[in-house]
Order: C-alpha cells, then structure tokens, then sequence
C-alpha cells in the first residue's frame, strides 16, 4: 500500500490572516509531504526485509512507520479540523459530551490551551474508548504520550514550524487565532463515529 498527500481543502491562502499563505504551503507541501514519503519509505524497507528474510534494518523501520504514519494522520486530521468558514464553537452531540465531561466548553478550551502550551507536538483532543470519555492530550513528537485505545477528535499542531514565521515565539497567539479558524463539522463527525463503535 502506498500512501498519498491529499490536496488542502481550501486554498493556501484561505486561513489568512490567522494563518498565512506562505505557512500552510510550506507546512503542506514540504513538512507533510515528508512524512507521506517517509511512511512509504519505512513499509517497502520492512517488505523487503520480509521478502529477503533480513531483519537488520526492520527495527528502525518500525519506528520509522509509528513516527511518520503518525506524522501523516495527525496532519491530515489537523487540515481538516479548520477552514475559512471555522471560528464558532462547537454544536449538537459533541458540545453536549464537552459539557458532560469538561464541565463547560470554557472549562474544555481552557484545558486545552494548557496542553497546547506543554506540548513537543500536538494538543488532542481525543475520545478515550477505555473510559469512555473525551480527554485533552498532550502529545510529543507525534505517538509520545498517545493514549491506547483513544481516537483523535481535534488536532493542533504546536511544532515551530506550524506558527513561528506568523507569531516568533508567541505560541499562545497562534493557539488563540486556531480558534478563528477551528471548523467542527469534522470533529463532530469523528465523535459520533467513536462512540457508535464503542459505547
């Protein structure tokens, strides 16, 4: 199997001035597209160690499969959790599981934001299929502190290079301004899958 970079679903310029032109094609083209080709690189390395009946090299590509197929499904999610029409909140099923939950969508977007300060890579806000809850989740890299069992609902990526050319260091700015942006009709779709499969 031979995985692919999908388009972005709006123009390169579409989030601007939240986030910029120059950003997202960077971000997409070249950031992404490098753990689309390092996902592939990683499986034909494993099949053909498997053919050959080799497995030197076969731990390395392990790795390489976990970091960037992770790399490649966080981005994709990250994509289409905002688009030009986002900036609300959220509605319908999933605003009353954050509220059951979290408390308020105030108390939820605040826990949030602490996880998207902490993070080496991403802030999740995942449904954890052993509790049966959502939970924020602070994520390393892109599989550090991941928890078993738990499906990404929302997705921002707190990398240097997804903000530091709009904000410097400012990464509080740049979670601020993802939220005139954030588009739930994808999160809310990947909720309700969630939990008709697993409550």
């Amino acid at each position: 199997m031979s995985y692919e970079l999908d388009p972005l679903p709006y123009d390169y310029d579409a989030l601007e001035p939240h986030i910029s032109e120059q950003v997202l094609t960077w971000h997409h083209d070249t950031h992404h597209q490098g753990y689309v080709n390092g996902w592939n690189s990683a499986e034909e390395t494993l099949e053909a160690n498997r053919e050959g009946g080799d497995f030197g090299s076969s731990a390395g590509a392990i790795r390489n499969v976990t970091h960037n197929g992770c790399g490649h499904i966080l981005h994709d999610l990250f994509w289409n959790c905002m688009s030009p029409e986002g900036g609300d909140e959220p509605s319908g099923a999933l605003a009353d599981r954050i509220e059951e939950d979290f408390g308020s969508y105030e108390a939820w977007k605040g826990e949030f934001e602490a996880a998207a300060s902490a993070a080496g890579g991403w802030a999740l806000l995942v449904y954890d299929s052993f509790s049966n809850q959502l939970r924020n989740v602070v994520v390393d890299k892109h599989d550090q502190g991941a928890l078993w069992g738990s499906h990404p609902i929302l997705a921002l990526d707190v990398w240097e290079h997804s903000y530091y050319h709009d904000y410097g260091p400012a990464r509080g700015d740049f979670v601020d301004n993802y939220f005139e942006v954030v588009d739930w009709e994808e999160p809310s779709a990947r909720y309700e899958q969630a939990v008709e499969l697993f409550e």
